[in-house]
Protein backbone atom coordinates (compact mmCIF):
# COMPACT_ATOMS: atom_id res chain seq x y z
CA UNK A 1 0.00 0.00 0.00
CA UNK A 2 3.20 2.41 0.41
CA UNK A 3 2.89 3.38 -3.65
CA UNK A 4 -0.61 4.62 -2.90
CA UNK A 5 -0.10 6.58 0.10
CA UNK A 6 2.57 8.74 -1.91
CA UNK A 7 0.09 10.06 -4.21
CA UNK A 8 -1.44 12.94 -3.57
CA UNK A 9 -5.55 11.94 -2.91
CA UNK A 10 -8.93 13.29 -2.25
CA UNK A 11 -10.18 13.08 0.67
CA UNK A 12 -12.68 10.34 -0.26
CA UNK A 13 -9.83 8.29 -1.50
CA UNK A 14 -8.13 7.88 1.58
CA UNK A 15 -11.36 7.63 3.58
CA UNK A 16 -11.59 4.46 1.23
CA UNK A 17 -8.25 3.36 1.67
CA UNK A 18 -8.53 3.58 5.50
CA UNK A 19 -11.59 1.83 5.29
CA UNK A 20 -9.87 -1.00 3.03
CA UNK A 21 -7.21 -0.86 5.24
CA UNK A 22 -9.42 -1.53 8.02
CA UNK A 23 -11.06 -4.53 6.58
CA UNK A 24 -7.90 -6.24 5.42
CA UNK A 25 -6.96 -5.82 9.44
CA UNK A 26 -10.12 -7.09 10.53
CA UNK A 27 -11.61 -9.21 7.41
CA UNK A 28 -15.02 -10.41 8.05
CA UNK A 29 -14.72 -14.51 9.30
CA UNK A 30 -14.72 -16.74 6.13
CA UNK A 31 -13.27 -14.43 3.73
CA UNK A 32 -10.24 -16.34 1.60
CA UNK A 33 -6.72 -16.20 2.23
CA UNK A 34 -6.29 -15.54 -1.83
CA UNK A 35 -8.98 -12.83 -1.94
CA UNK A 36 -6.74 -11.04 0.65
CA UNK A 37 -3.63 -11.69 -1.02
CA UNK A 38 -5.35 -10.21 -4.12
CA UNK A 39 -6.19 -7.26 -2.96
CA UNK A 40 -3.21 -6.76 -1.31
CA UNK A 41 -1.34 -7.49 -4.64
CA UNK A 42 -3.39 -5.00 -6.40
CA UNK A 43 -2.50 -1.75 -4.02
CA UNK A 44 0.85 -2.77 -4.71
CA UNK A 45 0.65 -2.43 -8.61
CA UNK A 46 -1.10 1.38 -8.25
CA UNK A 47 -4.19 -0.30 -9.95
CA UNK A 48 -7.87 0.56 -9.19
CA UNK A 49 -8.39 0.75 -5.13
CA UNK A 50 -9.35 -2.76 -3.72
CA UNK A 51 -12.42 -1.72 -2.30
CA UNK A 52 -13.52 -1.55 -5.60
CA UNK A 53 -13.26 -5.27 -6.23
CA UNK A 54 -15.07 -6.22 -2.74
CA UNK A 55 -17.82 -3.42 -3.21
CA UNK A 56 -18.82 -4.84 -7.35
CA UNK A 57 -19.10 -8.50 -5.66
CA UNK A 58 -21.30 -7.15 -2.76
CA UNK A 59 -22.99 -4.88 -4.90
CA UNK A 60 -23.34 -7.24 -7.79
CA UNK A 61 -26.83 -7.85 -9.19
CA UNK A 62 -26.29 -12.05 -9.26
CA UNK A 63 -26.21 -14.35 -6.12
CA UNK A 64 -22.32 -14.93 -5.78
CA UNK A 65 -20.95 -17.70 -3.39
CA UNK A 66 -17.28 -18.57 -2.58
CA UNK A 67 -16.99 -22.27 -1.36
CA UNK A 68 -14.26 -24.52 -0.33
CA UNK A 69 -13.26 -27.68 -2.24
CA UNK A 70 -16.30 -29.79 0.32
CA UNK A 71 -18.83 -27.28 -0.41
CA UNK A 72 -18.59 -25.40 2.43
CA UNK A 73 -19.97 -21.99 2.16
CA UNK A 74 -17.26 -19.23 2.82
CA UNK A 75 -18.82 -16.34 1.42
CA UNK A 76 -21.95 -14.68 0.00
CA UNK A 77 -23.37 -11.33 -1.57
CA UNK A 78 -26.15 -9.31 -0.34
CA UNK A 79 -27.84 -10.87 -3.97
CA UNK A 80 -26.81 -14.34 -2.33
CA UNK A 81 -29.21 -13.34 0.89
CA UNK A 82 -31.97 -11.30 -0.85
CA UNK A 83 -32.50 -14.62 -3.42
CA UNK A 84 -32.27 -17.27 -0.58
CA UNK A 85 -33.35 -15.48 2.56
CA UNK A 86 -30.72 -16.76 4.51
CA UNK A 87 -28.69 -14.03 6.29
CA UNK A 88 -24.64 -14.13 5.17
CA UNK A 89 -23.94 -15.17 9.46
CA UNK A 90 -26.45 -17.97 9.20
CA UNK A 91 -24.93 -19.49 5.85
CA UNK A 92 -21.88 -19.11 6.01
CA UNK A 93 -19.88 -22.34 6.86
CA UNK A 94 -23.01 -24.29 5.88
CA UNK A 95 -22.86 -27.03 3.30
CA UNK A 96 -24.33 -25.50 -0.31
CA UNK A 97 -26.78 -28.29 -0.61
CA UNK A 98 -28.67 -26.92 1.97
CA UNK A 99 -30.11 -24.84 -1.22
CA UNK A 100 -30.47 -28.36 -2.74
CA UNK A 101 -34.19 -29.92 -3.73
CA UNK A 102 -35.44 -33.36 -4.26
CA UNK A 103 -37.20 -32.29 -7.43
CA UNK A 104 -33.26 -31.68 -9.24
CA UNK A 105 -32.72 -34.93 -10.71
CA UNK A 106 -29.10 -36.98 -8.40
CA UNK A 107 -27.74 -37.39 -11.98
CA UNK A 108 -27.54 -33.36 -12.49
CA UNK A 109 -25.67 -33.24 -9.42
CA UNK A 110 -23.29 -35.60 -10.48
CA UNK A 111 -22.36 -34.16 -13.85
CA UNK A 112 -21.68 -31.34 -11.92
CA UNK A 113 -19.23 -32.18 -9.39
CA UNK A 114 -17.40 -34.40 -11.86
CA UNK A 115 -17.37 -31.37 -14.24
CA UNK A 116 -15.95 -28.97 -11.17
CA UNK A 117 -13.69 -31.83 -9.88
CA UNK A 118 -12.30 -31.81 -13.43
CA UNK A 119 -11.44 -28.26 -13.20
CA UNK A 120 -14.07 -27.21 -15.36
CA UNK A 121 -16.66 -24.78 -15.52
CA UNK A 122 -20.14 -26.15 -15.45
CA UNK A 123 -23.47 -23.88 -16.33
CA UNK A 124 -26.82 -25.52 -16.03
CA UNK A 125 -30.07 -25.45 -13.98
CA UNK A 126 -30.57 -26.45 -10.47
CA UNK A 127 -34.05 -26.71 -8.63
CA UNK A 128 -33.38 -24.77 -5.43
CA UNK A 129 -35.45 -24.04 -2.41
CA UNK A 130 -34.91 -20.67 0.05
CA UNK A 131 -34.86 -20.69 3.84
CA UNK A 132 -39.18 -20.44 3.51
CA UNK A 133 -38.69 -23.67 1.17
CA UNK A 134 -40.14 -22.19 -1.47
CA UNK A 135 -38.77 -23.47 -4.51
CA UNK A 136 -37.31 -21.75 -7.41
CA UNK A 137 -35.14 -22.51 -10.81
CA UNK A 138 -31.62 -21.59 -10.53
CA UNK A 139 -29.22 -20.83 -13.26
CA UNK A 140 -25.80 -21.44 -12.24
CA UNK A 141 -22.31 -21.18 -13.31
CA UNK A 142 -19.64 -22.90 -11.03
CA UNK A 143 -15.82 -22.26 -11.61
CA UNK A 144 -12.80 -23.24 -10.05
CA UNK A 145 -10.52 -20.42 -8.69
CA UNK A 146 -6.95 -22.47 -9.32
CA UNK A 147 -3.85 -22.25 -8.02
CA UNK A 148 -0.64 -21.46 -9.55
CA UNK A 149 -0.18 -25.42 -9.43
CA UNK A 150 -3.79 -25.76 -11.31
CA UNK A 151 -5.35 -27.21 -8.46
CA UNK A 152 -8.62 -25.77 -7.17
CA UNK A 153 -8.82 -24.56 -3.64
CA UNK A 154 -12.37 -22.73 -4.01
CA UNK A 155 -15.10 -22.55 -5.73
CA UNK A 156 -17.01 -19.12 -7.15
CA UNK A 157 -20.84 -19.59 -7.70
CA UNK A 158 -23.31 -17.33 -9.18
CA UNK A 159 -26.76 -17.70 -10.19
CA UNK A 160 -30.04 -16.34 -10.47
CA UNK A 161 -34.06 -17.22 -10.12
CA UNK A 162 -35.44 -17.77 -13.40
CA UNK A 163 -38.59 -19.10 -12.54
CA UNK A 164 -40.54 -16.00 -14.53
CA UNK A 165 -38.79 -16.80 -17.73
CA UNK A 166 -39.17 -20.58 -16.86
CA UNK A 167 -43.26 -20.26 -16.50
CA UNK A 168 -43.37 -17.70 -19.44
CA UNK A 169 -41.51 -20.09 -21.70
CA UNK A 170 -44.26 -22.78 -20.64
CA UNK A 171 -46.98 -20.64 -21.61
CA UNK A 172 -45.51 -19.85 -24.29
CA UNK A 173 -44.79 -23.64 -25.37
CA UNK A 174 -48.63 -24.38 -23.96
CA UNK A 175 -49.94 -21.54 -26.49
CA UNK A 176 -47.86 -23.06 -29.28
CA UNK A 177 -48.41 -26.30 -28.34
CA UNK A 178 -52.51 -25.47 -28.51
CA UNK A 179 -52.26 -23.22 -31.39
CA UNK A 180 -50.71 -26.25 -33.17
CA UNK A 181 -53.48 -28.57 -31.99
CA UNK A 182 -56.11 -26.33 -33.02
CA UNK A 183 -54.86 -25.41 -36.23
CA UNK A 184 -53.96 -29.53 -37.01
CA UNK A 185 -57.84 -29.84 -35.66
CA UNK A 186 -59.19 -27.57 -37.85
CA UNK A 187 -61.11 -29.24 -40.85
CA UNK A 188 -59.98 -26.33 -43.44
CA UNK A 189 -56.40 -26.23 -45.00
CA UNK A 190 -54.51 -23.86 -43.13
CA UNK A 191 -50.48 -23.35 -44.13
CA UNK A 192 -47.90 -20.21 -44.03
CA UNK A 193 -46.52 -19.09 -47.07
CA UNK A 194 -43.06 -17.23 -47.80
CA UNK A 195 -43.22 -14.88 -50.71
CA UNK A 196 -41.01 -17.42 -52.62
CA UNK A 197 -44.10 -19.42 -52.87
CA UNK A 198 -42.45 -22.16 -49.98
CA UNK A 199 -44.59 -23.58 -46.99
CA UNK A 200 -43.29 -22.99 -43.66
CA UNK A 201 -45.99 -24.48 -41.94
CA UNK A 202 -49.14 -26.59 -42.75
CA UNK A 203 -51.67 -28.44 -40.98
CA UNK A 204 -53.01 -32.12 -41.56
CA UNK A 205 -55.77 -31.38 -43.73
CA UNK A 206 -52.89 -29.57 -45.84
CA UNK A 207 -50.93 -32.80 -45.74
CA UNK A 208 -54.28 -35.00 -46.93
CA UNK A 209 -54.76 -32.55 -48.97
CA UNK A 210 -51.08 -33.19 -50.60
CA UNK A 211 -51.63 -36.78 -50.42
CA UNK A 212 -54.72 -36.45 -52.44
CA UNK A 213 -52.89 -34.39 -55.15
CA UNK A 214 -50.70 -37.24 -55.70
CA UNK A 215 -47.28 -35.48 -53.84
CA UNK A 216 -48.16 -31.80 -55.78
CA UNK A 217 -48.24 -28.83 -53.70
CA UNK A 218 -51.34 -27.88 -52.96
CA UNK A 219 -49.68 -24.17 -52.47
CA UNK A 220 -48.89 -24.12 -56.17
CA UNK A 221 -52.54 -25.06 -57.65
CA UNK A 222 -53.84 -22.94 -54.97
CA UNK A 223 -52.18 -19.68 -56.25
CA UNK A 224 -51.89 -20.70 -59.85
CA UNK A 225 -56.03 -20.40 -59.17
CA UNK A 226 -55.88 -17.13 -57.02
CA UNK A 227 -53.62 -15.93 -59.94
CA UNK A 228 -55.93 -17.12 -62.63
CA UNK A 229 -59.46 -15.90 -60.60
CA UNK A 230 -58.67 -12.69 -59.04
CA UNK A 231 -54.51 -11.38 -61.02
CA UNK A 232 -53.44 -12.48 -57.17
CA UNK A 233 -49.10 -12.03 -56.80
CA UNK A 234 -47.98 -13.45 -53.97
CA UNK A 235 -44.48 -11.57 -55.22
CA UNK A 236 -46.19 -8.11 -56.12
CA UNK A 237 -44.51 -5.25 -53.63
CA UNK A 238 -48.38 -4.38 -53.52
CA UNK A 239 -49.14 -5.10 -49.98
CA UNK A 240 -53.04 -4.51 -50.79
CA UNK A 241 -52.16 -7.50 -53.60
CA UNK A 242 -51.88 -10.31 -50.19
CA UNK A 243 -55.06 -9.55 -49.21
CA UNK A 244 -58.09 -11.29 -50.14
CA UNK A 245 -61.23 -13.17 -48.28
CA UNK A 246 -63.64 -16.23 -49.42
CA UNK A 247 -62.56 -16.27 -52.92
CA UNK A 248 -63.97 -19.41 -54.88
CA UNK A 249 -61.43 -21.46 -56.71
CA UNK A 250 -61.69 -24.87 -58.53
CA UNK A 251 -58.59 -27.26 -58.73
CA UNK A 252 -58.95 -30.55 -60.78
CA UNK A 253 -57.76 -33.70 -58.36
CA UNK A 254 -56.01 -36.41 -60.23
CA UNK A 255 -57.79 -38.83 -57.77
CA UNK A 256 -61.30 -38.39 -58.16
CA UNK A 257 -62.82 -37.36 -62.11
CA UNK A 258 -64.93 -34.47 -59.82
CA UNK A 259 -63.23 -30.83 -59.05
CA UNK A 260 -62.70 -30.13 -55.73
CA UNK A 261 -63.77 -26.10 -54.71
CA UNK A 262 -62.36 -24.21 -52.04
CA UNK A 263 -63.13 -20.47 -50.29
CA UNK A 264 -59.83 -19.15 -50.10
CA UNK A 265 -58.78 -16.28 -48.08
CA UNK A 266 -55.70 -15.06 -46.74
CA UNK A 267 -53.59 -12.30 -44.40
CA UNK A 268 -50.51 -11.09 -44.72
CA UNK A 269 -48.18 -12.27 -41.61
CA UNK A 270 -45.05 -9.58 -41.18
CA UNK A 271 -41.72 -11.44 -40.62
CA UNK A 272 -40.06 -11.33 -37.23
CA UNK A 273 -37.01 -9.50 -37.19
CA UNK A 274 -34.71 -11.61 -34.84
CA UNK A 275 -31.44 -9.81 -35.99
CA UNK A 276 -29.57 -7.76 -32.84
CA UNK A 277 -28.65 -4.71 -35.37
CA UNK A 278 -32.87 -4.36 -35.89
CA UNK A 279 -33.85 -3.46 -32.22
CA UNK A 280 -33.76 -0.21 -32.74
CA UNK A 281 -35.86 -0.04 -36.65
CA UNK A 282 -39.42 -0.17 -36.75
CA UNK A 283 -40.40 -3.26 -38.38
CA UNK A 284 -40.98 -4.03 -41.68
CA UNK A 285 -43.83 -4.89 -43.18
CA UNK A 286 -42.65 -5.61 -46.35
CA UNK A 287 -41.58 -9.20 -45.71
CA UNK A 288 -43.31 -11.82 -44.45
CA UNK A 289 -45.65 -15.04 -44.76
CA UNK A 290 -48.59 -15.14 -46.39
CA UNK A 291 -51.81 -17.01 -43.49
CA UNK A 292 -53.66 -19.01 -45.88
CA UNK A 293 -56.75 -20.61 -45.05
CA UNK A 294 -59.03 -22.95 -47.50
CA UNK A 295 -62.38 -24.30 -46.92
CA UNK A 296 -63.42 -26.99 -48.82
CA UNK A 297 -67.06 -26.20 -50.57
CA UNK A 298 -66.88 -29.02 -52.83
CA UNK A 299 -70.04 -30.54 -51.33
CA UNK A 300 -72.17 -27.33 -51.49
CA UNK A 301 -70.67 -26.59 -55.09
CA UNK A 302 -71.77 -29.82 -56.42
CA UNK A 303 -75.55 -29.47 -55.26
CA UNK A 304 -75.50 -26.01 -56.59
CA UNK A 305 -73.49 -27.45 -59.61
CA UNK A 306 -76.62 -30.22 -59.73
CA UNK A 307 -79.47 -28.00 -60.13
CA UNK A 308 -77.22 -26.24 -62.95
CA UNK A 309 -76.56 -29.24 -64.52
CA UNK A 310 -80.69 -30.26 -64.03
CA UNK A 311 -81.46 -26.72 -66.14
CA UNK A 312 -78.57 -27.18 -68.37
CA UNK A 313 -79.75 -30.69 -69.04
CA UNK A 314 -83.23 -29.36 -69.58
CA UNK A 315 -82.34 -26.86 -71.66
CA UNK A 316 -79.55 -28.81 -73.86
CA UNK A 317 -82.80 -31.17 -74.37
CA UNK A 318 -85.15 -28.50 -75.67
CA UNK A 319 -82.24 -27.17 -77.79
CA UNK A 320 -81.76 -30.40 -79.24
CA UNK A 321 -85.05 -31.03 -80.15
CA UNK A 322 -85.01 -27.84 -81.85
CA UNK A 323 -81.39 -29.07 -83.31
CA UNK A 324 -82.73 -31.42 -84.69
CA UNK A 325 -85.48 -30.05 -86.27
CA UNK A 326 -82.86 -27.57 -87.70
CA UNK A 327 -81.34 -30.48 -89.41
CA UNK A 328 -84.41 -32.33 -90.53
CA UNK A 329 -85.50 -29.20 -92.31
CA UNK A 330 -81.79 -28.11 -93.71
CA UNK A 331 -81.38 -31.93 -94.83
CA UNK A 332 -84.67 -31.33 -96.58
CA UNK A 333 -83.86 -28.06 -98.08
CA UNK A 334 -80.37 -29.92 -98.92
CA UNK A 335 -82.27 -32.61 -100.63
CA UNK A 336 -85.14 -30.46 -102.57
CA UNK A 337 -82.44 -28.13 -103.49
CA UNK A 338 -80.97 -30.91 -106.06
CA UNK A 339 -83.68 -31.62 -108.17
CA UNK A 340 -84.33 -27.30 -108.33
CA UNK A 341 -81.33 -27.46 -109.75
CA UNK A 342 -81.48 -29.95 -112.19
CA UNK A 343 -84.90 -28.05 -113.37
CA UNK A 344 -83.08 -24.79 -113.56
CA UNK A 345 -80.53 -26.38 -116.20
CA UNK A 346 -83.67 -28.29 -118.05
CA UNK A 347 -85.42 -24.73 -118.45
CA UNK A 348 -82.47 -23.07 -119.51
CA UNK A 349 -82.02 -25.55 -122.28
CA UNK A 350 -83.55 -24.75 -125.99
CA UNK A 351 -86.37 -27.09 -125.80
CA UNK A 352 -88.48 -28.24 -128.99
CA UNK A 353 -91.84 -26.89 -130.21
CA UNK A 354 -93.81 -30.24 -129.62
CA UNK A 355 -92.24 -30.29 -126.02
CA UNK A 356 -93.95 -26.97 -124.69
CA UNK A 357 -95.89 -28.39 -122.42
CA UNK A 358 -93.33 -30.18 -120.87
CA UNK A 359 -91.40 -27.00 -120.74
CA UNK A 360 -94.65 -25.61 -118.96
CA UNK A 361 -95.23 -28.12 -116.50
CA UNK A 362 -90.97 -27.89 -115.79
CA UNK A 363 -91.58 -24.50 -115.28
CA UNK A 364 -94.60 -25.05 -113.21
CA UNK A 365 -92.64 -27.83 -110.89
CA UNK A 366 -90.09 -25.03 -110.52
CA UNK A 367 -92.16 -22.83 -109.05
CA UNK A 368 -93.80 -25.18 -106.98
CA UNK A 369 -90.42 -26.05 -105.50
CA UNK A 370 -89.27 -22.45 -105.32
CA UNK A 371 -92.41 -21.49 -102.75
CA UNK A 372 -91.53 -24.85 -100.93
CA UNK A 373 -88.06 -23.74 -100.28
CA UNK A 374 -88.99 -20.91 -99.13
CA UNK A 375 -91.83 -22.63 -96.59
CA UNK A 376 -88.70 -24.14 -95.20
CA UNK A 377 -86.71 -21.27 -94.78
CA UNK A 378 -89.86 -19.49 -92.79
CA UNK A 379 -89.96 -22.77 -90.94
CA UNK A 380 -86.23 -22.87 -90.35
CA UNK A 381 -85.94 -21.70 -86.21
CA UNK A 382 -83.77 -18.71 -85.69
CA UNK A 383 -80.84 -19.30 -84.36
CA UNK A 384 -79.87 -17.31 -80.97
CA UNK A 385 -77.30 -14.79 -79.65
CA UNK A 386 -75.05 -15.90 -77.09
CA UNK A 387 -72.97 -14.07 -74.71
CA UNK A 388 -69.34 -14.61 -74.40
CA UNK A 389 -68.52 -14.75 -70.84
CA UNK A 390 -65.05 -16.33 -68.79
CA UNK A 391 -65.25 -20.41 -68.89
CA UNK A 392 -63.59 -22.92 -67.10
CA UNK A 393 -62.70 -26.01 -69.89
CA UNK A 394 -62.88 -28.29 -66.78
CA UNK A 395 -66.08 -27.06 -65.82
CA UNK A 396 -67.85 -27.36 -69.35
CA UNK A 397 -66.13 -30.91 -69.97
CA UNK A 398 -67.21 -32.12 -66.31
CA UNK A 399 -70.77 -31.40 -67.17
CA UNK A 400 -70.87 -32.51 -70.33
CA UNK A 401 -69.76 -36.23 -69.03
CA UNK A 402 -72.40 -35.95 -66.36
CA UNK A 403 -74.49 -35.28 -68.78
CA UNK A 404 -73.21 -38.22 -70.93
CA UNK A 405 -72.95 -40.63 -68.32
CA UNK A 406 -76.33 -42.73 -68.85
CA UNK A 407 -75.38 -42.70 -72.54
CA UNK A 408 -71.48 -44.11 -71.04
CA UNK A 409 -72.74 -46.53 -68.87
CA UNK A 410 -75.32 -48.32 -71.22
CA UNK A 411 -72.29 -48.60 -73.65
CA UNK A 412 -70.36 -49.94 -70.92
CA UNK A 413 -67.56 -46.98 -71.68
CA UNK A 414 -64.82 -45.93 -69.28
CA UNK A 415 -64.01 -42.17 -69.27
CA UNK A 416 -59.67 -41.55 -68.52
CA UNK A 417 -59.77 -37.97 -66.89
CA UNK A 418 -56.86 -36.72 -66.96
CA UNK A 419 -57.22 -32.27 -66.55
CA UNK A 420 -54.67 -29.74 -65.84
CA UNK A 421 -55.07 -29.49 -62.36
CA UNK A 422 -55.69 -25.68 -63.28
CA UNK A 423 -56.38 -23.83 -66.08
CA UNK A 424 -57.06 -20.18 -67.51
CA UNK A 425 -60.11 -19.41 -67.88
CA UNK A 426 -61.37 -18.63 -71.75
CA UNK A 427 -63.51 -15.86 -73.31
CA UNK A 428 -66.29 -18.14 -74.85
CA UNK A 429 -69.76 -19.23 -75.11
CA UNK A 430 -70.71 -22.00 -72.51
CA UNK A 431 -73.56 -23.55 -74.73
CA UNK A 432 -71.40 -23.83 -77.71
CA UNK A 433 -68.76 -25.15 -76.32
CA UNK A 434 -71.03 -27.95 -73.75
CA UNK A 435 -72.30 -28.54 -77.65
CA UNK A 436 -68.54 -28.77 -79.25
CA UNK A 437 -67.54 -31.66 -76.80
CA UNK A 438 -70.86 -33.41 -76.95
CA UNK A 439 -70.33 -33.74 -80.51
CA UNK A 440 -67.35 -35.23 -80.11
CA UNK A 441 -68.13 -37.88 -76.82
CA UNK A 442 -71.23 -38.83 -78.86
CA UNK A 443 -69.22 -39.63 -81.88
CA UNK A 444 -66.19 -41.35 -79.60
CA UNK A 445 -69.13 -43.39 -77.93
CA UNK A 446 -70.43 -44.54 -80.85
CA UNK A 447 -66.65 -45.26 -81.87
CA UNK A 448 -66.36 -48.02 -79.78
CA UNK A 449 -69.44 -49.53 -79.59
CA UNK A 450 -68.46 -50.58 -83.16
CA UNK A 451 -65.14 -51.36 -82.34
CA UNK A 452 -67.34 -54.72 -80.55
CA UNK A 453 -63.86 -54.13 -77.51
CA UNK A 454 -64.29 -55.68 -74.49
CA UNK A 455 -62.49 -52.71 -72.77
CA UNK A 456 -64.26 -49.61 -74.07
CA UNK A 457 -62.37 -46.34 -73.39
CA UNK A 458 -62.59 -42.61 -74.06
CA UNK A 459 -59.74 -40.66 -72.48
CA UNK A 460 -60.01 -36.51 -71.91
CA UNK A 461 -56.93 -34.64 -71.52
CA UNK A 462 -56.48 -30.45 -70.94
CA UNK A 463 -53.72 -28.87 -70.71
CA UNK A 464 -52.11 -25.23 -72.10
CA UNK A 465 -49.36 -25.27 -74.38
CA UNK A 466 -47.62 -21.08 -75.76
CA UNK A 467 -51.00 -19.87 -74.75
CA UNK A 468 -53.35 -22.12 -76.46
CA UNK A 469 -55.74 -24.41 -75.02
CA UNK A 470 -55.36 -27.85 -75.69
CA UNK A 471 -58.30 -30.57 -75.34
CA UNK A 472 -57.77 -33.92 -76.46
CA UNK A 473 -60.67 -36.31 -77.13
CA UNK A 474 -59.07 -39.94 -77.25
CA UNK A 475 -61.12 -43.25 -78.05
CA UNK A 476 -59.88 -46.78 -78.66
CA UNK A 477 -62.61 -47.69 -81.66
CA UNK A 478 -62.83 -48.17 -84.91
CA UNK A 479 -60.70 -45.24 -86.01
CA UNK A 480 -60.92 -42.75 -89.28
CA UNK A 481 -59.87 -43.62 -92.56
CA UNK A 482 -57.08 -41.09 -93.59
CA UNK A 483 -60.14 -40.72 -97.07
CA UNK A 484 -62.55 -39.65 -94.43
CA UNK A 485 -60.81 -37.28 -92.28
CA UNK A 486 -62.01 -34.29 -94.73
CA UNK A 487 -65.69 -35.83 -95.60
CA UNK A 488 -66.58 -36.28 -92.20
CA UNK A 489 -66.81 -32.14 -92.13
CA UNK A 490 -69.09 -32.56 -94.84
CA UNK A 491 -72.87 -31.77 -94.35
CA UNK A 492 -75.13 -34.44 -93.57
CA UNK A 493 -72.40 -37.15 -94.46
CA UNK A 494 -72.88 -39.99 -91.62
CA UNK A 495 -70.25 -42.74 -91.99
CA UNK A 496 -71.17 -44.84 -89.05
CA UNK A 497 -72.26 -48.56 -89.76
CA UNK A 498 -75.57 -47.80 -87.67
CA UNK A 499 -76.64 -44.29 -88.16
CA UNK A 500 -78.89 -44.25 -85.70
CA UNK A 501 -80.09 -40.41 -84.26
CA UNK A 502 -76.76 -39.49 -85.67
CA UNK A 503 -77.39 -36.87 -88.92
CA UNK A 504 -74.12 -36.43 -90.09
CA UNK A 505 -74.36 -33.15 -88.43
CA UNK A 506 -72.14 -32.81 -85.09
CA UNK A 507 -68.45 -32.46 -86.65
CA UNK A 508 -69.67 -29.91 -89.05
CA UNK A 509 -71.33 -28.09 -86.46
CA UNK A 510 -68.33 -28.77 -84.38
CA UNK A 511 -66.01 -27.52 -86.51
CA UNK A 512 -67.98 -23.79 -86.68
CA UNK A 513 -68.07 -23.98 -82.79
CA UNK A 514 -63.75 -24.13 -82.62
CA UNK A 515 -63.59 -21.67 -85.20
CA UNK A 516 -66.21 -19.23 -84.33
CA UNK A 517 -63.76 -19.29 -81.01
CA UNK A 518 -60.79 -18.91 -83.08
CA UNK A 519 -59.29 -22.15 -83.23
CA UNK A 520 -58.99 -25.11 -84.88
CA UNK A 521 -59.60 -29.23 -84.69
CA UNK A 522 -57.48 -31.90 -86.17
CA UNK A 523 -57.52 -35.63 -86.27
CA UNK A 524 -54.03 -37.11 -85.33
CA UNK A 525 -53.31 -39.42 -88.70
CA UNK A 526 -50.62 -41.27 -86.97
CA UNK A 527 -52.81 -42.39 -84.13
CA UNK A 528 -52.78 -46.19 -83.87
CA UNK A 529 -55.72 -47.89 -82.46
CA UNK A 530 -58.55 -45.56 -82.31
CA UNK A 531 -58.82 -41.94 -82.83
CA UNK A 532 -57.52 -38.74 -81.09
CA UNK A 533 -58.73 -35.75 -82.44
CA UNK A 534 -56.73 -32.06 -80.79
CA UNK A 535 -59.25 -29.22 -79.99
CA UNK A 536 -56.58 -25.82 -79.79
CA UNK A 537 -58.18 -22.60 -78.67
CA UNK A 538 -56.08 -19.20 -78.06
CA UNK A 539 -56.66 -18.14 -74.40
CA UNK A 540 -56.56 -14.42 -75.18
CA UNK A 541 -59.32 -14.71 -77.42
CA UNK A 542 -62.11 -11.75 -76.66
CA UNK A 543 -64.96 -13.01 -78.99
CA UNK A 544 -68.57 -11.55 -79.27
CA UNK A 545 -72.03 -12.00 -79.63
CA UNK A 546 -72.40 -14.87 -82.20
CA UNK A 547 -75.21 -16.93 -83.76
CA UNK A 548 -75.03 -20.18 -81.66
CA UNK A 549 -76.64 -22.30 -83.56
CA UNK A 550 -74.94 -25.57 -82.28
CA UNK A 551 -77.21 -25.62 -79.43
CA UNK A 552 -80.56 -25.07 -81.48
Amino acid sequence: MGNMEKQNLNPESELEIEAFRSFLSSPPDGTPRELLDFFSAMGEHNLLPPSLFLETVEQAPVAISITDPEASILYVNSAFEQLTGYARDEIIGANESILSSNSTPSSVYQELWQTIKDNRVWKGKLVNHRKDKREYLAELTISPVLRADGEANYFLGMHRDITAMHQLEQRLKFQQTLTEAAINAAPMVVAMISAKRKVVLDNMAYKALQGDFRGVEPAELFLDSLHQEIGFDLGSPEKKQKEFENIEVCIESLSSTSPRWFACSGAWVAKVDEEAQSFFKAPNNDSGFLLFIANEITAQRQRVNEARLNMIRANMTEQQMVQTMREAISASIYKLQVPLNVIKAALAMPAPEHQCSLHATLQQALESGDDAMESLHAALPSPTLEQTANININEILHEVIKLSTDKLLASGVIVDWRPAPVLPCLNGRANALRGLFKYLIDNAIQAVKESELSDKEIRLDTRVINQELIIEVMDNGIGLPNSMRIKVFEPFFCGWQQAGEHSGMGLTMAQEVVINHGGSMEFDGGFLGGCRVFIRLPINDTGGEYADESTQ
